[in-house]
């Protein structure tokens, strides 16, 4: 029996694995500038890149908790479609919506909630782009419907973020039916003096940009995000003639009046409630 006892653990003497160090999911690369980022540095700064300021794409429930001060409270959450065409394309409506709510936790595109935006109280829409591209459905504008009637009911101010790419073809005429249906409530609020502050985020394209997102009493856009109603593509082939550069973008359309501001994430809130308070008064 030897004298000594070999000690716990791994042979130093015996071949060991080579060590890894895990970076996946650590950096990521800005579609600006092309330089790989830090996420924790990139979540940090709002998304935002620290280099070049590129604002990359957020989800509903971030933006809800950037701009509001604290807990909100959501709307009609529960919601959601009964697929009134039994559409199927390359696999049923049913089975993508299934999908989507599992990967989004929602029931469609859009969260309505009531809470405060720098101490004053508002009804906030917030678009998720994650599901089905944002795109404006029968829920979508039923929601949105029913926060601008709560918004007249209140008297609170309305703010709707708006990130999609338009009306819900697997829903036909019943989604191109919202875009006239949120125009009238927002006519109705509009007579009845309470504001509307339109956030345009990339992207905001179609039925979306040719209803409510350019409705508001003041439309603002983050920098850089594409808006407008057809694609620069489809343009290009429609008129036969070569766009100009940056058309399309929020200062494309800052700079021909189709927008009041743009302005950055960071500043958006405060931006919001200057304006707020511009149409009511102090909070």
């Amino acid at each position: 029996m030897p004298w000594f006892k070999k000690p716990a653990g791994p042979d130093p003497s015996e071949p060991s694995e080579p060590k890894r160090v895990r970076t996946e999911g650590l950096w990521i690369k800005c579609d600006g500038c092309r330089q790989i980022i830090w996420k924790k540095d990139l979540e940090a700064n709002l998304n935002v890149c620290p280099k070049c300021g590129h604002h990359f794409r957020i989800d509903a429930r971030a933006r809800l908790a950037h701009l509001l001060d604290g807990p909100w409270t959501e709307l009609d959450a529960e919601l959601a479609t009964s697929d009134p065409l039994g559409f199927v394309d390359q696999k049923p409506y049913k089975e993508r919506l299934a999908t989507t709510k599992a990967a989004t936790g929602l029931n469609d595109a859009v969260i309505t909630a009531e809470g405060t935006l720098e101490g004053r109280p508002v009804i906030l829409c917030s678009m998720e782009y994650r599901f089905i591209g944002g795109s404006m459905g029968c829920v979508v504008g039923e929601k949105i419907t029913r926060a601008i009637e709560r918004s007249m009911e209140t008297r609170r101010p309305l703010v709707i973020v708006s990130a999609s790419g338009g009306a819900r073809m697997m829903e036909g005429a019943v989604s191109l039916m919202q875009m006239a249906k949120i125009s009238c409530a927002l006519m109705r609020l509009d007579e009845a003096k309470v504001p509307y502050i339109s956030v345009l985020t990339d992207p905001t394209t179609g039925g979306v940009t040719a209803s409510f997102a350019m409705l508001g009493d003041l439309n603002v856009a983050e920098p850089n995000a594409l808006i407008g109603f057809a694609g620069p593509r489809v343009i290009e082939q429609t008129i036969r003639q070569k766009l100009p550069p940056g058309f399309q973008r929020s200062e494309f359309l800052l700079k021909h009046g189709m927008l009041d501001a743009v302005t950055p994430r960071a500043e958006l809130k405060q931006w919001i409630a200057r304006a707020l308070e511009f149409f009511c008064g102090p909070a």
